[in-house]
């Protein structure tokens, strides 16, 4: 799937916009109600400068359920071209819209090449182009306000100098587990404070728990949380604490920083958040940590091998 350069965003986002205020909102909702049986589609973000030179190119991906989390191994079904078919790209797709999930490094001298992101879920191909077409180059603004974390074309100084969090998982990057016996897993978030925590008024909350859970385009709330999640790995992985959700959830009452009165958790005083995580079937799973400040984020893993 080819995203639109920014200007043309900005068009399809006003036309969309419009066919929602005549079509209404009702009829919008039972066109994003679907829980189960839908499919995936990649998405190319854009491409971001590192500093030796290199560049990332940039993923994400849609899954146009709201509940159901699918599993697509490396192979034909999920794969890169050309090149190597394994990028790093995850095989356990969460529900909905997750933007940036991943980063593939490639050189600088790239050119004109295009890499290819193919993913074929319920009989249907979809596939995300990545390519350092001018008009994708992203930065950490970009992320902010594709995100919702800006707000609606919102910006301001003290957002603009964020720096994304720091998470570091304690301990060794590869684990052995045992079906059913909780493992413990301990991540250090480090953040420069940026930005503050967003207050909500009481009024507010009052509001938008009287709201229905639609928005034309993502509002994100401000502040530091951790939020693991199953990033490769097809069994069943319990949470304990269960986790702040790392996708769009614009549910009211969802645990998740999209939900409209969603508000972080206090920080444990040492950075370090522990989590229990027990596995209800043996293989390899990749666990990720996802450290958020409400604008940009910062990811670790471990992988488990589970017998």
């Amino acid at each position: 799937m080819r995203l639109l350069p920014h200007n043309a965003r900005r068009a399809s986002l006003l036309a969309a916009l419009v066919l929602l205020a005549s079509s209404g909102v009702s009829s919008a909702l039972r066109a994003q109600s679907y829980s189960s049986g839908q499919q995936l589609f990649p998405a190319f973000e854009g491409w971001e400068k590192n500093a030796d030179g290199t560049v990332n190119l940039v993923f994400g991906y849609m899954n146009d359920n709201w509940e159901e989390e699918l599993n697509v191994p490396i192979g034909p079904d999920n794969s890169f071209s050309p090149g190597a078919t394994d990028r790093g790209q995850p095989t356990h797709f969460l529900p909905r819209r997750n933007r940036f999930t991943f980063r593939v490094k490639v050189p600088n001298d790239f050119g004109q090449q295009e890499l290819v992101w193919t993913l074929t879920t319920q009989g249907k191909t979809q596939k995300a182009y990545g390519s350092l077409r001018l008009d994708l180059l992203i930065e950490n603004v970009d992320i902010m306000s594709e995100t919702g974390a800006l707000g609606a074309g919102a910006s301001n100084p003290q957002l603009r100098a964020d720096k994304p969090p720091v998470v570091a998982i304690e301990g060794p990057k590869s684990r052995p587990a045992t079906v059913g016996q909780p493992l413990t897993l301990v991540a250090l978030v480090t953040d420069d404070g940026i930005p503050r925590t967003r207050e909500l008024p009481p009024d507010r909350v009052r509001q938008a728990a009287r709201q229905p859970p639609f928005r034309p385009t993502v509002n994100k709330n401000l502040g530091l949380h951790l939020g693991w999640f199953v990033y490769r790995g097809a069994g069943t992985v319990e949470f304990d604490p269960p986790q702040i959700k790392t996708w769009e959830d614009t549910r009211s009452g969802a645990n998740s920083p999209w939900a409209p009165v969603w508000v972080p958790p206090p920080l444990p005083p040492d950075g370090k958040h522990s989590v229990r995580v027990t596995f209800s079937d043996p293989g390899t799973y990749v666990l990720r940590a996802r450290a958020d400040d409400g604008a940009l984020t910062g990811d670790d893993e471990v992988t488990v091998t589970v017998r």
